[in-house]
């Protein structure tokens, strides 16, 4: 059962999706309007398209580009997550177990793989466009996998490139990769 913010999300995503298909008026394609558009306005309130950089001595550079597309739900919208990965057929759902004062573990749906970011999440989103800023760092995303696809962020300059490009997305400060300090 959909919750309030999820039900209002869903008729404002569906005031103005279009698919291109012959015949708008039929069940199923009513159906796919409606999951498009409660797909799209979920990931604008719950997701995230982040680009970590971590410490990883086994590489050239010290660094691991790490990019992944992420919904977070507690453990109560699990079922939604649930759906969300079935409609991509990828991706896979963590749990993080909490042990502080909250109620509920929290649940994870990941996609990793550059693979099925590059087929499958960039395409949809190219598609259907988010409406908040998250629209943006949707963008600076795409261009990070872009530029992994290409393998330039295995240079010097491609690398950098990234940073820049993190350094915009998801309003975060640029880190200094150059010291040893963590």
């Amino acid at each position: 059962m959909l919750g309030y913010l999820e039900n209002v999300a869903l008729l404002w995503y569906n005031l103005s999706i279009d698919l291109p298909c012959d015949n708008m008026s039929t069940a199923d394609n009513q159906q796919e309007r409606l999951r498009i558009g409660w797909i799209v306005g979920f990931t604008d309130g719950e997701g995230c398209f982040a680009v970590s950089v971590i410490k990883n001595n086994t590489t050239r550079s010290g660094y691991q580009v790490f990019p992944e597309f992420v919904i977070t739900q507690g453990e109560k919208s699990r079922e939604s997550l649930e759906m969300i990965k079935k409609f991509f057929r990828c991706g896979k759902i963590f749990i993080n177990k909490r042990y502080d004062n909250h109620r509920e573990h929290l649940y994870r749906y990941c996609v990793r793989s550059i693979r099925d970011l590059q087929e499958i999440i960039i395409p949809f989103f190219s598609r259907y466009r988010l409406r908040t800023s998250k629209r943006n760092d949707f963008r600076l995303f795409a261009q990070a996998v872009e530029l992994m696809m290409k393998k330039q962020h295995l240079t010097g300059k491609g690398f950098r490139k990234i940073l820049r490009i993190k350094s915009r997305s998801n309003r975060k400060i640029l880190r200094d990769y150059t010291s040893d300090s963590d």
